[in-house]
């Protein structure tokens, strides 16, 4: 006899074709998670802040939440349409408190975590001398080139986030271009950069001037972030006499107790000044042919929160 055909299978949900709001949850969840290292290198670009970055993903989790992932065509198009949007906002507001900021702003300084190969190119993006030259665009500006030259967004795209027309947001990524070229490129660091730089902390740290001037690019700058906690150079030290004097007289006036850490920080060569664990400054080096070409200090506490920890930045 044959048997009676069974019947359809109930979801979890109790219902035939009723989906799981646990499976639902889930899969919204992997999207994300897949997606979130790309976001956060995105308002870390936007923002140069890992705070401020973290927040706005936060923010964006939230709103994903909210909303039925069933009923989006491309989970990262609009996931990347509520970041950039998130972070116009942001960075609009954060430009308007920097005009009363004491002395020059720098990016946070980030530890990355390791990645893939192919993102070895990214992450020269990452560098504190592309954010800082990052840092001469205004916000639409910024977004328009990180878009366009660092994520390969199409420009129908980033004008629909943008609300301005395709040509205009062309124009706007060609004039970012023209205001960031003429920079010194530096590279990655190799064994013989790590060695230049160990010999230009121990010529510093003996107070050793000549040897000092010696590793120093003829157009080096060096530039301190101590924000309103700390006293630093007001404006950038440039020439190598008057960056190694400046060096030395730091070096003369530092704790003897601090630990010295040599690390990657933004995928440059770092060195992390350390009392009792907790990180006080952060110096990050480029090389530029053979030699130190640019010194980043930053002493700012709020920005050395995250040296420990490294990131996962796309």
């Amino acid at each position: 006899m044959a048997q009676p055909p069974l019947p359809p299978a109930e979801s979890p949900a109790g219902r035939p074709g009723v989906p799981d709001p646990a499976e639902a949850e889930a899969g919204a969840l992997a999207i994300f998670q897949r997606e979130r290292p790309r976001l956060l290198g995105l308002a870390y670009r936007m923002l140069g802040t890992m705070d401020d970055a973290e927040d706005v993903v936060q923010e964006i989790w939230m709103r994903w939440q909210l909303t039925d992932p069933s009923s989006v065509d491309r989970p990262p198009a609009w996931l990347t349409t509520v970041t950039s949007r998130c972070c116009l906002d942001r960075l609009r507001s954060a430009s308007r408190r920097r005009e009363h900021y004491v002395g020059p702003w720098l990016p946070e300084p980030v530890s990355l975590a390791p990645g893939p190969e192919e993102e070895v190119e990214l992450a020269e993006t990452l560098t504190l001398g592309f954010l800082v030259m990052l840092d001469r665009l205004n916000a639409t500006e910024r977004l328009v080139f990180l878009l366009a030259e660092v994520f390969a967004v199409p420009y129908r795209e980033i004008a629909a986030i943008t609300g301005r027309s395709d040509a205009a947001c062309r124009q706007i990524a060609r004039r970012a271009r023209v205001a960031l070229a003429g920079e010194p490129a530096s590279s990655p660091p190799t064994d013989a950069d790590d060695a230049l730089v160990a010999h230009l902390l121990a010529a510093v740290m003996t107070g050793d001037l000549a040897a000092t001037v010696a590793l120093l690019a003829p157009d080096v700058v060096l530039v301190s972030d101590g924000g309103k906690e700390h006293r630093a150079a007001r404006r950038p030290v440039v020439t190598p006499p008057r960056v190694a004097r400046l060096l030395v007289n730091l070096a003369k006036r530092m704790d003897t107790t601090w630990e010295v850490l040599p690390c990657r920080l933004n995928g440059r060569i770092g060195l992390v000044f350390s009392e009792g664990g907790e990180p006080r400054l952060a110096t990050i080096f480029e090389i530029v042919d053979g030699r130190v070409g640019r010194i980043w200090s930053v002493l700012a506490p709020d920005k050395l929160r995250h040296l420990t920890q490294p990131a996962t930045l796309s």
